[in-house]
């Protein structure tokens, strides 16, 4: 969340979700409901053991009473091209509770603001360190089906950072640079940075992505960990 790895005091993750809304659009010709659906959203839920070291879970959640979007993404283990999901949401609490035993643990609950859930791929083995300009290993995406033609979104977070600044730029090819050279995605670089956090980009909903995506990373820097998801929109 916001460039702060919290896995080692997560205790559960109790909803990943990417709700949607249905409208009725029955026409009058039809005798049963007819229904599309309406606005996308998303939410990521879970339960925190107490930390209060320094910019850990305590002085990460504590802060939602700032009104502040949050960025948050969760990956299932630490391989390019595993399951990822993104969310820019509102922190709607952070509700402690004090078990018998002494345990302290809070739960957190996070609402999607402005966009859905995104449910995408790892572009990198989770967390990576680059010590300086680095291009990233590929993912290929042949089975989910190859190049798409809606765009993607892409989640970044800087979770240690020490140098002048870093950009990080998601790359595409058709073969994975065998006839065709990687290219940066259009609308797919991050924004330069130069401290710990997170940014979600989104390119054009009606431009194609080639099969082959990596990561990388430019700048003066050394070293950077940071971790990047992406999904594919298989619609617009």
């Amino acid at each position: 969340m916001d460039g702060v790895d919290l896995s080692g005091d997560i205790g559960s993750v109790q909803r990943i979700g990417a709700p949607s809304g249905t409208l009725d659009t029955t026409a009058i010709n039809k005798s049963a409901h007819e229904r599309i659906y309406g606005q996308f959203d998303g939410e990521i839920a879970f339960n925190a053991f107490f930390n209060d070291a320094a910019a850990q879970e305590h002085a990460t959640l504590k802060a939602k009473g700032s009104g502040a979007d949050r960025i948050l993404s969760y990956f299932h283990g630490s391989g390019i091209g595993e399951m990822a999901a993104g969310l820019v949401a509102k922190q709607m609490n952070y509700d402690g509770n004090r078990a018998a035993d002494g345990a302290f643990t809070f739960d957190a609950q996070t609402l999607g603001n402005g966009y859905g859930l995104d449910y995408g791929e790892q572009l990198t083995a989770g967390k990576r360190t680059d010590t300086g300009a680095t291009n990233g290993t590929a993912l290929d995406n042949t089975a989910t089906p190859g190049a798409t033609a809606f765009g993607l979104a892409a989640y970044l977070h800087i979770f240690s950072f020490t140098g002048t600044s870093i950009t990080v730029t998601i790359q595409e090819s058709s073969d994975d640079a065998v006839g065709d050279p990687y290219a940066a995605v259009t609308g797919g670089a991050f924004a330069a940075a130069s401290a710990v956090g997170s940014q979600r980009i989104v390119t054009s909903l009606t431009q194609s992505i080639e099969r082959y995506l990596r990561v990388v990373s430019a700048g003066t820097f050394n070293p950077c960990t940071f971790a990047v998801m992406a999904t594919r929109y298989p619609v617009k």
